[in-house]
């Protein structure tokens, strides 16, 4: 621990240090536990978030508590804001490394008005059109409760709506389908802009056919953001334990027995909110249910006004490309250009150039004149994804104070601060009123074109994995 140092209430307040360096090629599906105080990723988002928070430091004795949070990053600390704000219950956050050290501070930022990876009109295949139009308007509120939430935040907001850029004209007759559905089944004020305007008025990528433009997107700074969850929550009584893994998970009589290397913690519920670095270990209802899958993000130097204009960038929204294979990007506000993408499959190959390579390629070929710029940051981060594409906030076993709120499929940023909100609702006791498919269905195991789901099939997720990333490729750039 680092000297603690006064605050202006006259207590003492400690930043926890990490104890372990960052591990490049960390894997989920490998690896008992995410580390125990490993140091944050070299994201741009920690780079210029300044330093992290006060926290509780790790856990150093066995200890009881009302109810624990796994996992710091944005869904954790706004469950246990909202748990504190809402029902009077202070949550004791048990994080493996430091706060945020996940999901958090590695994604893109980009704030959508969606939850997990399915469009409206595949929600209407699936669940029929009275329940897509309520998961429609759970996300809306969701907008509602992350604007309310970072409204007091200083994370750099840029709002205005999300860019969804059509990467080659053959997607277009799809995403007009799309819009049309969008404005007159769900009333949301979506509207087509053509190739010509798109790249006059908003940006210049080369590959843009034309666009939809949605009227709710916000971009923000991820870091400065997960460090005033959790700032906020400190000040609603929260503790937070950094460098305090989970390695044992036992449920005795109804009372949860969390074992970390510190000591046990004793608590009467538990919140699981670990995204995209849930270890397979941590809990028998979690085993095989999640797919982990690796993006990578490069954000480049600044900008010369001149190579704005040579990239026509006339917005700073969020902006997504219409491939399977999907790129997010945007100008951020000191003018460096963010982007990312997938990357490799293990964790083992993560730290290969030839993933950064294939994303510096992918801007140059949507922003010539960039190429040759030298990159600030690069990083790659797991996404916690499901097997049916959609998120879980559940209780698994009705008679276990169990909850878990997982699955967002890379469209955490936003819904994460609604999940943290609806896994409190859980904890809380308040849990049967949530009646969408999300709320009252456990995560999936694999399954096989959505017909047949067996846990027998996970050993073979990586190789369905590289299959499909090929098949992808060629529906993105080639059919």
């Amino acid at each position: 621990m680092e000297t603690p140092m006064p605050t202006a209430k006259g207590e003492t307040e400690g930043k926890t240090s990490p104890s372990q360096p960052y591990d490049p090629a960390y894997d989920p599906l490998k690896a008992a536990t995410p580390g125990a105080g490993r140091d944050y990723a070299p994201t741009y988002w920690i780079g210029t978030a300044g330093e992290p928070p006060a926290d509780d430091g790790p856990i150093t004795q066995d200890t009881d508590a009302d109810v624990v949070i796994i996992g710091s990053g944005f869904t954790g600390l706004t469950a246990a804001i909202f748990l504190a704000r809402e029902y009077g219950i202070k949550a004791t956050v048990l994080e493996a490394n430091r706060t945020s050290w996940g999901c958090s501070t590695r994604n893109g930022g980009q704030a959508q008005c969606a939850s997990g990876r399915l469009k409206r009109s595949q929600w209407i295949q699936r669940y029929g059109l009275e329940t897509a139009l309520k998961l429609h308007q759970e996300c809306l509120d969701g907008m509602a409760t992350f604007k309310e939430l970072i409204a007091d935040i200083d994370c750099d907001p840029q709002p205005g709506g999300h860019l969804y850029v059509a990467h080659r004209d053959k997607v277009m007759p799809t995403l007009e389908k799309e819009a049309k559905l969008l404005r007159e089944t769900f009333d949301y004020d979506v509207r087509i802009l053509d190739a010509d305007t798109v790249k006059r008025d908003w940006i210049g990528d080369r590959e843009a056919a034309g666009a939809m433009h949605e009227p709710e997107g916000i971009g923000i700074h991820a870091g400065k953001l997960a460090f005033g969850y959790h700032r906020k929550a400190r000040a609603l009584g929260v503790k937070i334990h950094p460098a305090s893994p989970v390695q044992g998970f036992e449920t005795r009589g109804g009372v949860h027995y969390l074992t970390t290397p510190g000591g046990v913690v004793k608590a009467r519920a538990v919140g699981i909110a670990t995204g995209g670095y849930t270890s397979q270990t941590l809990h028998r209802e979690l085993k095989n249910r999640l797919l982990p899958i690796l993006s990578n993000s490069i954000v480049t130097r600044q900008l010369t006004d001149d190579e704005i204009e040579a990239c026509s960038l006339r917005t700073r929204q969020v902006i997504t490309d219409t491939r399977i294979l999907r790129h997010y990007y945007r100008l951020l506000p000191d003018n460096r250009l963010q982007i990312g993408s997938r990357s490799a499959i293990t964790g083992r190959d993560a730290p290969q150039q030839k993933y950064e390579d294939l994303l510096v390629g992918d801007m140059h070929r949507k922003f010539p004149a960039l190429e040759g710029i030298e990159l600030d940051y690069s990083w790659w981060g797991w996404v916690d994804v499901s097997h049916d594409m959609m998120p879980r906030i559940h209780q698994p076993d009705a008679k276990e104070t169990v909850y878990y709120a997982l699955g967002y499929g890379g469209n955490g940023v936003m819904y994460s601060a609604q999940a943290g909100r609806r896994l409190a609702q859980w904890i809380a006791g308040h849990g049967k009123e949530l009646d969408l498919p999300i709320f009252t269905s456990r995560l999936p195991y694999p399954n096989i074109r959505e017909m047949v789901e067996s846990q027998a099939f996970a050993p073979f997720r990586r190789f369905g994995q590289r299959f499909l990333y090929r098949w992808y490729h060629l529906k993105d750039e080639v059919l």
